[in-house]
């Protein structure tokens, strides 16, 4: 029997507005290059209740310059955070952000990595909730009283780096890379030192999973646009992967949703690939 008020992929702005005050809202937004902007926007509109959750500080560990530019946060560390914001065991989280679920996926993959399957993105956003006339909260939230949300078994996946380069050889597993053509290409890269992609990936944009209006594609069309991706691969099969593991996490929302769950992360993805020169790479527009 289905439950209403459990939400393990999507959300809309209608059911979210039914669980409020009850379910935790996280505040995703950000910005790659202007990194203290989403913070400034959450201050002047959110969410009621909700709490800005910063990509660098909070959603990822601090970069050396080898692990990629968002490396995955200690889980222990970021299973405290989300206590301190009030987290429960087995409460509906949902996350939202302004730019079409990319860092909201983010906080919806790790929650999974830390064992808790109640989480889900609102679809389209800040501006579906707008649209819903969901109403608007300014400032910075009081502190929540404390939660006790603790990590548990591991509901995702990752691989590391040894694992993705002995893949280069064996291709048993598909590399899928989230990033745009161009970038995939090596064409045109702003962000990261070196253009290109690892040997063997497939590259499938994370925008590809949204419709004209930025909310995701019905399930049914992205099983079938996934299927078209995967060929013969289970999603077992499936490594995920774009520049620094953030926008790899809406390809797997995206999977999830059309009920294609079971694939990995590589954290590092090509930020972390690219910062050693003795691994192949390769450019254009083809798997190589």
């Amino acid at each position: 029997m289905n439950d209403p008020t459990r939400h393990t992929t999507l959300i809309d702005a209608a059911a979210l507005q039914r669980l409020l005050p009850s379910a935790r809202v996280f505040d995703c937004s950000f910005e790659l290059t202007d990194p203290e902007r989403g913070a400034r926007e959450y201050l002047q509109g959110h969410v009621p209740g909700a709490l800005h959750l910063h990509l660098d500080r909070d959603l990822s560990s601090a970069p050396t310059g080898a692990n990629g530019r968002h490396p995955l946060p200690a889980r222990d560390a970021l299973a405290a955070r989300l206590a301190a914001c009030g987290v429960h065991a087995g409460q509906q989280v949902v996350a939202y952000d302004r730019s079409q679920g990319v860092f909201a996926s983010r906080l919806w993959w790790l929650l999974r990595w830390l064992g808790h399957e109640r989480v889900a993105v609102l679809d389209g956003g800040w501006q579906a909730w707008l649209d819903a006339d969901g109403a608007v909260a300014t400032g910075a939230e009081p502190a929540p009283p404390q939660g006790d949300f603790a990590a548990a078994a591991p509901l995702a996946d990752t691989v590391d780096v040894a694992a993705v380069l002995a893949n280069v050889g064996s291709r048993a597993r598909l590399l899928v890379d989230a990033r745009s053509p161009e970038r995939y290409a090596g064409e045109g890269e702003t962000l990261d030192p070196v253009g290109g992609h690892i040997p063997g990936a497939v590259c499938r944009f994370h925008r590809d999973n949204l419709t004209a209006d930025g909310r995701f594609k019905p399930a049914a069309q992205l099983r079938d646009e996934w299927r078209a991706v995967l060929g013969t691969r289970a999603p077992a099969q499936v490594v995920h992967q774009c520049g620094s593991g953030v926008s790899a996490c809406h390809n797997l929302l995206a999977m999830h949703h059309a009920g294609l769950a079971g694939a990995a992360l590589y954290p590092g993805s090509w930020s972390e690939w690219c910062a050693d020169a003795t691994r192949p790479l390769a450019r254009g527009d083809a798997a190589g």
